[in-house]
C-alpha cells in the first residue's frame, strides 16, 4: 500500500519533467537561427574625447542619473522630475510658455513635432536654408502636403531681416523656420527683430536650436520666437533622445484652431500638453516615456541652471575663440569668414587642399582617442567640424585637439614627401626656407633631420602649399 502510495504522489513530478524535457526538446528542434556570439561577449565601449558636432561627453553626474533604477512613468515622483525639466526648459529657452515639455525622440523628433502641429495640408510655409537643417524642415513640409517656399543662402552665410521680409512679402507664408546654430556649417543665425518682423506679417517664427541652446544667447519670448526646440545631447551633455520644445500662446492657439488632428499620434501636442501637465487636466497615460532619459536630461539642465546662462555662453564664446585663432595659427583656413556669424559650439574649417577629411578624421580618431568630424549635407568634403559644447567646451580641449591636428596634418604632409619625389621635395623645401632669409645649408640640414626624424622636426611654421602632393597618405 505505501509503495503504491509514493508511486502515485510521484507520478504527476515525474510526468511534468518528462512533459517539458519533451518540449525542450520539441523547440530546440525548431530553432534555427543560433545565438549571436557578439552577445555572448562582454559589451566593449573605448574612451573618446567626443570634439565633434554630437553627440558630447556625459559626464558622470548625468550618467549616474541615467543609471538610477526605473520607474513607472505614471509615478508621481517621475510626474515630478518632469515638472522640473520643464522648468529647467523655460529657464534655458527665457520663456514663460506653458505649453513646454520634452518630445520623447531626438532633435530630428522635435522637429517633425513642430511642423506636424503647426502645418496643416494647404497651409505656406517658408524655409531659410543654409544648410541640412533647413533642407529636413522642407523635406519634412512637403510631405505634410504644405507649400513650401525656400529662401537661399550660400553655406557659411546668414540671413539679414532685409531677407527675411522680402520672403515674407512675396510668399505670405503662416510659418517661418530657421536654423539659429546650422551645425553643418557653423553659422550662428542673429534672430534680432526676426519674431517682430514674422509677427507684423501675420507669420508665426519656428526656430531650430539644436546646437546652440546653452551656447548661444537666446530669448525666447524678448525675440518673440513662437516655437522653439533643442536637444538633449548637445551642450546639455545627456545622452541622444529626449529634446526640448515649447510653443508661445499664438502657436498654440494655431493648434486650437486646428481643423484636422495632426497626423501623428505620438507627436500629437494636445496629447503630449496633458501628459506634461500643461492644460491644467488631469494628467492621462500617452506613451510610455524614456523614464531614465528624463532623469539624464533633468540633471544636464540642472547642470545649466547651476552655472548659469551667462556663464555658459561666455565659456563657449571664449573657448571657440582660443580654438579658431589656433586654427589659424595652424594655417587652416575657417569656414566661417565673420566672427559675429560663427557658432560657438560648432566650428567649421576648411579641409587644407591636398589631404582627405577622412584621413584626418580617422588619424585623430585612433593615434589621439579624439573625435572630430566632417561636413554635413551642403559641406560634405570641404569642411571639418569641431565641437565645444557644454563639458567639452574647455581650453584644455581646445590645446588637445589643436596638438591632435598639427599632428595630423604633419603626418599625412609628410609621408607624402618621403614616399613622393625627393628631389622635388627637397627642392621645395630650398625655395621656401629661401624665401624666408634662411640659408640654403640650414635649409637642407634641416631636410635631411626631418627625413630621418619626421615625429621631432615639423615644418608646420611653413604654408602648407609650399609642400609637394605627390606620393602616398599616411593617414
Amino acid at each position: 500500500m505505501l509503495a503504491a502510495a509514493q508511486a502515485a504522489s510521484t507520478a504527476p513530478l515525474l510526468w511534468a519533467q518528462l512533459l517539458g524535457t519533451a518540449r525542450r526538446g520539441m523547440a530546440t528542434s525548431l530553432l534555427r537561427v543560433p545565438p549571436p556570439q557578439g552577445l555572448l561577449r562582454p559589451l566593449a565601449v573605448p574612451e573618446r574625447l567626443l570634439l565633434g558636432p554630437g553627440p558630447s561627453n556625459v559626464p558622470p553626474r548625468i550618467q549616474a542619473a541615467g543609471g538610477r533604477q526605473l520607474l513607472g512613468h505614471m509615478h508621481p515622483e517621475v510626474l515630478q522630475v518632469m515638472d522640473e525639466i520643464k522648468a529647467g526648459i523655460q529657464y534655458a529657452f527665457q520663456t514663460q510658455n506653458r505649453l513646454t515639455l520634452a518630445i520623447s525622440g531626438s532633435g530630428h523628433c522635435a522637429m517633425e513635432a513642430a511642423l506636424f502641429n503647426l502645418l496643416e495640408p494647404g497651409d505656406t510655409v517658408l524655409v531659410a536654408i543654409n544648410g541640412i537643417w533647413g533642407q529636413r524642415a522642407a523635406d519634412i513640409a512637403r510631405r505634410l502636403g504644405a507649400n513650401v517656399y525656400e529662401l537661399l543662402k550660400p553655406p557659411g552665410k546668414y540671413f539679414t531681416p532685409q531677407d527675411i521680409e522680402q520672403g515674407l512679402v512675396q510668399h505670405k507664408p503662416l510659418v517661418l523656420f530657421i536654423t539659429h546654430g546650422e551645425s553643418s556649417t557653423g553659422v550662428l543665425q542673429p534672430l534680432e527683430g526676426l519674431g517682430e518682423l514674422c509677427h507684423r506679417h501675420g507669420c508665426l517664427l519656428l526656430v531650430d536650436a539644436v546646437a546652440s541652446l546653452g551656447g548661444a544667447p537666446i530669448f525666447m519670448d524678448q525675440q518673440e520666437i513662437d516655437v522653439l526646440y533643442s536637444g538633449s545631447q548637445k551642450v546639455l551633455n545627456a545622452p541622444p533622445g529626449t529634446a526640448p520644445i515649447s510653443f508661445s500662446e499664438r502657436a498654440r492657439e494655431k493648434l486650437l484652431k486646428r481643423k484636422m488632428k495632426p497626423l501623428s499620434f505620438y507627436l500629437d501636442m494636445g496629447w503630449l500638453a496633458n501628459y506634461w501637465g500643461c492644460d491644467g487636466e488631469p494628467r492621462r497615460y500617452h506613451h510610455t516615456a524614456p523614464i531614465n532619459s528624463f532623469f539624464s536630461l533633468r540633471e544636464g539642465l540642472a547642470i545649466l541652471a547651476e552655472l548659469g546662462l551667462e556663464s555658459s555662453w561666455e565659456q563657449h564664446r571664449a573657448n571657440c575663440t582660443q580654438l579658431c585663432q589656433g586654427l589659424i595659427d595652424l594655417g587652416l583656413e575657417l569656414f566661417v569668414k565673420e566672427e559675429k556669424a560663427r557658432l560657438p559650439t560648432i566650428t567649421t574649417v576648411r579641409v587644407p587642399e591636398g589631404y582627405n577629411w577622412k584621413d584626418i578624421t580617422a588619424f585623430l580618431m585612433d593615434s589621439h582617442g579624439v573625435e572630430i568630424a566632417g561636413g554635413l549635407g551642403p559641406t560634405v568634403d570641404k569642411v571639418l567640424r569641431i565641437g565645444l559644447m557644454g563639458c567639452n567646451s574647455t581650453g584644455a580641449n581646445v590645446d588637445r585637439v589643436l596638438r591632435a591636428l598639427q599632428d595630423a596634418l604633419n603626418r599625412c604632409h609628410r609621408s607624402r614627401l618621403r614616399h613622393g619625389n625627393t628631389q622635388q621635395a627637397k627642392s621645395q623645401w630650398k625655395e621656401a626656407g629661401i624665401a624666408r632669409g634662411m640659408e640654403e645649408r640650414a635649409v637642407l640640414s634641416r631636410y635631411e633631420t626631418w627625413l630621418k626624424t619626421p615625429s621631432l622636426i615639423t615644418p608646420i611654421a611653413w604654408p602648407l602649399s609650399s609642400f609637394p602632393s605627390s606620393g602616398p597618405r599616411a593617414c
